[in-house]
């Protein structure tokens, strides 16, 4: 795919997992789908952008960045049997994001 397709399906998804993780409180019943969709949505961008590179930090980050939308799609999972995990699942998942969101454009452009 388009690299640039997949930024858009990423940025859409994760628009919906963080809409989905505020109705949460509402107990709206669609909650849990619109969360997995968001959830498959970024793990599909994620799992199509592989780092082709020889760079051991990046090809490491790239590894983080796939295993945090992991993480999302195993909250959803959570979010659906209604236990409370999901949350510790997609916290772990955001601090990961994070992190490698800061640290790939830098190492890029060294």
């Amino acid at each position: 795919m388009n690299h640039r397709i997949l930024n858009i399906l990423f940025y859409i998804s994760a628009s919906a997992v963080l809409l989905a993780s505020v109705l949460y409180i509402t107990q709206w019943s669609a909650t849990p789908y619109i969360f997995a969709i968001g959830a498959s949505g970024m793990a599909t961008a994620r799992l199509s952008n592989r780092y082709q590179g020889d760079n051991i930090r990046l090809k490491r980050l790239y590894r983080m960045e796939t295993f945090s939308s992991l993480l999302i799609v195993a909250a959803s999972y959570f979010m659906f049997k209604r236990q409370n995990e999901w949350f510790l699942l997609l916290f772990v998942a955001a601090i990961l994001q994070l992190y490698t969101a800061i640290l790939i454009p830098k190492i890029s452009d060294k």
